[in-house]
């Protein structure tokens, strides 16, 4: 086979096969254990090739910007769909609703970014080979990975998000900023009762 074939089935393995498997095995403790480990591994591999960002400053101020655009839309959303599940965590849970925002995106949102733009990004750049391609490609496999949560919203969500964050990505090439802009819309959905799509206790209990 050649390189590019290997990559291709390599690509496919990982991001399509990845949340078969876990979807199959439905062992949260499988499914946090394989995202750090894939994203450690793919750290591990292109270390020496993820690239500098390009002027960080401004791509946070445009970040903020777009995100003050986008989160009163989405909170919005959320109050006129789901009225009864509006702000739950921080009107019933606000102990946990606070360790949510602060583990979050340390524990959740670093591997995902690490694996779903800078890997993605980089190691199949070969056979990736344009802006559109790596874009498209990030947020199919982004928003496939969330099959295992059982329901279209998060797969809709998450297919809409990581264009953005790809979108962006492609721009910056900087992992720090792929992670802000995550965290920010990932803390603002937990936030205003919409959590509950991705969580994966309540989807495999009643799958």
């Amino acid at each position: 086979m050649t390189r590019q074939a290997l990559l291709w089935a390599e690509m496919l393995a990982l991001f399509a096969g990845g949340p078969l498997v876990i979807l199959a095995l439905r062992r949260p403790g499988i499914l946090f254990a394989a995202l750090w480990l894939g994203a450690l591994l793919a750290l591990f591999v292109t270390r020496h090739q993820l690239p500098h960002p390009h002027q960080p400053g401004r791509e946070v101020k445009a970040i903020l910007l777009r995100f003050g655009l986008l989160g009163p839309v989405l909170t919005l959303c959320a109050w006129w769909l789901w009225p009864a599940h509006f702000l739950d965590l921080p009107r019933h849970r606000p102990g946990f609703w606070l360790l949510i925002l602060l583990l979050y995106p340390l524990l959740s949102v670093w591997p995902q970014e690490m694996l779903y733009r800078a890997f993605l990004f980089t190691r199949y750049a070969p056979v990736l080979r344009t802006a559109s391609a790596r874009i498209a490609a990030s947020a199919a496999a982004f928003g496939f990975a969330h099959v295992i949560f059982l329901n279209w919203i998060a797969i809709v969500l998450t297919v809409a998000g990581g264009a953005l964050f790809a979108m962006d990505y492609e721009r910056h090439r900087s992992l720090r900023l792929s992670c802000l802009e995550h965290s920010l819309y990932g803390c603002l959905i937990f936030t205003i009762g919409m959590g509950r799509f991705f969580y994966t206790g309540a989807a495999w209990h009643h799958g």
